[in-house]
């Protein structure tokens, strides 16, 4: 894959081609599934590891994705059937060695923490078929493709330090919610049990912290 670059300036003639990146997103897609912190994963259809598991994705199409939000979510669209709300970057990583059809590959990891009932997904282009997997299983998981065990290490870490504290992702609770019911949220997301008085004594320090935020603005 090349480019060619262009001096206005100095000549209409391009001045040296030099080689691009071969750029993917890849979309780590999380939530709580039969009480445990769980990605979604596809059976990838085609060579690379084609048969092996990993997090859906696909290519950077500059003619089509006006930017990385967009790309995302056309990618989410193609390979999940659906949009994904509240999409945070997670991390870019790229080298020699990363994907077997480029000389050099990136990817630009998302991130996406979402109700159950929300993502009702379908296996679409080049997936044969969708999973739900703990993540404390998946980031373990030596077979799955290319370095996507890494890729949701990173994602389940990034998502357990947010709720660790206490900073919940906009519409991933219900409307009204009992203080027993967001402790068992917030265990079941964690992958470990709270103590009830310490959680509420955090709760209601970052109550009043919030509190004295306004107040100053």
């Amino acid at each position: 894959m090349y480019a060619k670059l262009y001096d206005s300036s100095l000549s209409p003639s391009p001045v040296a081609p030099y080689p691009m990146p071969f750029v993917r997103i890849e979309l780590a897609v999380l939530s709580i599934v039969d009480g445990r912190l769980s990605v979604l994963l596809g059976k990838r259809e085609k060579a690379p590891h084609a048969g092996q598991w990993a997090l859906p994705g696909g290519v950077l199409r500059i003619d089509l994705d006006e930017d990385l939000e967009a790309a995302a979510q056309r990618v989410a669209i193609e390979r999940l059937g659906v949009k994904l709300p509240f999409l945070r970057q997670l991390m870019v990583i790229g080298g020699r060695l990363r994907d077997e059809r480029a000389p050099w590959a990136l990817s630009i990891a998302y991130r996406a923490l979402l109700p159950l009932e929300s993502v009702n997904a379908t296996a679409g282009k080049r997936l044969e078929a969708l999973r739900w997997t703990p993540v404390d299983e998946a980031m373990e998981d030596a077979n799955l493709a290319f370095d996507h065990a890494m890729l949701i290490r990173e994602a389940t870490g990034a998502t357990r330090h947010e709720i660790d504290q206490l900073e919940l992702p906009f519409g991933f609770l219900p409307d009204k919610f009992t203080l027993g019911e967001l402790q068992e949220i917030c265990e079941q997301l964690l992958g470990h049990r709270l103590d009830k008085s310490s959680f509420r004594r955090r709760l209601d320090d970052r109550k009043r912290r919030s509190e004295a935020v306004w107040r100053i603005a």
